[in-house]
């Protein structure tokens, strides 16, 4: 009894450290980042996706909820807010008469181009209580733990 006792603390320690840590590094660091420019983490994730894309910078929207495992009702909203702040237009999809793209604007395009550097050097400040090799072993063991809850474990964010 006492084993297993010892065995559901240590399990609930884990998931106590994993939780507390998820919710601070998004609460302490990723959100106040993104306030500082303008955005909520969501809407960084559509300016990157439209960014990694490569020149011309532009998606249909079907492709961004793909890319980005939302709903469409959600990804319309993002792309409205969007569309709104300036950072994306909506354009003819020159492939499909019927259809539409979402492209990033010039203000779009300079945003995210900052935003992503402070991102990484967030990231890195977040990051720079484990050494490489820790860093490699967290980032094996969470692929692991990813892979046996059915996710691929392949996410950057």
């Amino acid at each position: 009894m006492a084993t297993h006792v010892r065995s559901v603390c240590k399990q609930t320690l884990v998931m106590g450290r994993l939780q507390e840590a998820a919710l601070a590094i998004g609460r302490d660091r990723l959100n106040p980042l993104f306030a500082r420019y303008g955005m909520q983490p969501g809407e960084f994730d559509v300016l990157a996706t439209l960014r990694r894309g490569g020149a011309p910078f532009a998606l249909t929207p079907t492709a961004l909820y793909d890319a980005l495992m939302m709903s469409s009702g959600g990804m319309t909203a993002r792309i409205d807010r969007l569309q709104k702040a300036g950072w994306v237009e909506r354009c003819p999809n020159p492939a499909d008469g019927r259809g539409t793209l979402v492209a990033l604007t010039e203000a779009g395009r300079v945003l995210i181009d900052e935003a992503v550097v402070a991102h990484v050097e967030n990231q890195r400040a977040i990051l720079d209580a484990l050494s490489a090799s820790e860093q490699a072993q967290l980032a094996r063991l969470l692929g692991k733990l990813l892979a046996g809850l059915g996710e691929s474990g392949g996410g950057g964010g």
